[in-house]
């Protein structure tokens, strides 16, 4: 094994994400200060977001729904957040009866309401399953998000907007894509998502701390 070519190998990785956070920094946070901002608007007063992604981008968008379903940093209210790929039962019979392009489709159909939020992640913006889930949210009044690698591309051009990450590799994509749903968060929580602590309260206090305090 030849170790400089490793470490070379290792460099090079790093030196494309760094390279990727730079531009991405000039360019999207403007985006997700304002999906932020209406995230906050959406959720808090009963709204819900539905995300999905195949292979790595999956696990970000259950990432995403993980933060908003718990919590990010502060203590807050939980909020609905649905991962669609991850109803498995669903994914399978529905892949099965109607086909691999319809397994977010159709779930869009059935929990998506008119106001809610729909994510879709995806490295290179041409799974056909997010496609299809773009124009099913978007006609059923949904606002449409997606997360992709460079534009222009297909799933960019179905959704409402999108925010494409300009990278060399799809692991610099997937990469900003964690940073941006961290951002979001971020964002979310500013924007009113999480309300301030009460007086006393750590921003971490765990539920119920306060109430207890009182009583002892």
């Amino acid at each position: 094994m030849n170790e400089s070519l490793v470490l070379d190998a290792a460099h090079r990785h790093c030196q494309s994400l760094l390279d990727t956070l730079t531009g991405f920094r000039h360019r999207n946070l403007g985006r997700l200060a304002a999906w932020g901002t209406e995230l906050a608007a959406v959720l808090p007063v009963g709204g819900r977001l539905l995300a999905a992604g195949n292979g790595g981008s999956a696990a970000q968008a259950q990432h995403l729904t993980a933060e908003l379903v718990g919590r990010y940093r502060q203590e807050r209210p939980a909020y609905s957040a649905i991962a669609l790929h991850a109803e498995t039962s669903s994914v399978t019979a529905i892949g099965n009866d109607y086909g691999f392009d319809q397994v977010f489709a159709r779930q869009v159909s059935a929990h998506g309401r008119p106001g809610d939020i729909l994510v879709l992640l995806s490295t290179s913006g041409r799974s056909a399953n997010l496609i299809t889930a773009a124009v099913t949210g978007r006609a059923a009044g949904l606002r449409v998000w997606a997360l992709t690698g460079p534009g222009p591309n297909p799933l960019a051009e179905a959704a409402d907007e999108a925010l494409c990450v300009d990278a060399d590799s799809t692991a610099a994509v997937q990469e900003a894509h964690l940073v941006a749903v961290h951002v979001l968060c971020e964002c979310f929580d500013a924007a009113g998502g999480a309300p301030a602590p009460a007086a006393g309260a750590g921003a971490g206090a765990r539920p119920g701390a306060a109430a207890e305090r009182r009583l002892s």
